[in-house]
């Protein structure tokens, strides 16, 4: 098992997402930025998203996604791979599908998020053991959002991370491997939300956001725990000077994100004005880690 690193072994970063998209949406300023300064950055994707609806009107008479979903986002990713400067690995299962009503209705048979957990796992630790990153970022307990392939993707995440570097565990698939760090993603954090809701007002600007911080805000007055991060920031990395690498990819999606949508609200350069990072929770350190942090390496450098 290793964890080392020198001046002559470059860098290496994973992010763990769900489905196609959320790579765009989650963090992909930083993973711009991390590889453009010679960081090796891969995206490994959970699912084909496959069960996705058409999120954008102008593709609703698209015929290719129509027939073939899966086929279609695997395009869009690949897109999106490119104006990142990316590497992406495709984990192998079929999207859940994000159940509505109540009661819910039972996921779909086979889907990513009813495997258990080692046939879950097991690819990532076969793409950890291979790849070797020294950090891995993916999402917490609630997914980011309580959608249930996040959530297997936030256990798959840990699993991996914690059994890659035991070679008692999961024989067979290469050789040890153990990542020095393991980071929740903030992407959806209430701090981000709520100074660029307030810059909008300010700018005389309509906001998107006033219903979401108005769930939040009930939420904490009953006492209840509103959908999004649960844990604080801990790590700020500033990557503003990439948040148009990081739009552009997002429309690269282009069956799942609206161009005039949520997502482009606030210009890249408020955001760079406003809220110029993306914000990370450190869960796990086998390097010594000193907090606040503004790099995901620190300690690794």
């Amino acid at each position: 098992m290793s964890t080392s690193t020198s001046s002559a072994t470059p860098l290496r970063l994973l992010a763990v997402h769900a489905h196609p998209d959320d790579e765009s949406s989650k963090g992909a300023a930083t993973m711009a930025m991390y590889a453009a300064s010679g960081v090796e950055v891969m995206v490994a994707t959970c699912t084909d998203g496959s069960r996705g609806d058409i999120q954008n009107p102008g593709m609703e008479d698209a015929p290719h996604p129509k027939r073939d979903m899966a086929g279609a986002r695997r395009l869009e990713m690949n897109a999106a791979a490119k104006v990142l400067g990316i590497r992406q690995q495709w984990l192998g299962f079929v999207d859940s599908g994000l159940p509505e009503g109540d009661p819910l209705p039972p996921l779909p048979p086979g889907c990513f998020a009813l495997q258990p957990l080692e046939r879950a796992a097991a690819p990532l630790v076969r793409l950890v053991r291979d790849f070797k990153p020294h950090v891995i970022l993916s999402y917490d307990e609630n997914g980011g959002y309580p959608h249930p392939d996040h959530i297997m993707a936030h256990k798959v995440a840990v699993e991996a991370y914690h059994a890659a570097g035991d070679p008692e565990r999961y024989p067979g698939i290469g050789e040890a491997w153990a990542p020095s760090k393991l980071y929740y993603d903030r992407a959806f954090s209430p701090e981000r939300f709520r100074a660029l809701h307030f810059a909008l007002e300010e700018a005389g600007l309509q906001s998107p956001y006033a219903a979401r911080l108005a769930a939040w805000l009930e939420a904490d007055a009953e006492g209840h725990t509103a959908p999004g991060p649960v844990h604080q920031t801990t790590t700020q990395v500033d990557c503003g000077d990439y948040f148009d690498l990081r739009d552009d990819a997002l429309r690269a999606h282009r069956t799942q994100i609206d161009p005039e949508g949520f997502f482009f609200a606030v210009s890249p350069e408020l955001q760079r004005t406003v809220w110029p990072w993306e914000d990370y929770t450190l869960v796990h350190s086998r390097v010594e880690a000193e907090l606040p942090e503004k790099d995901l390496f620190a300690g690794l450098r």
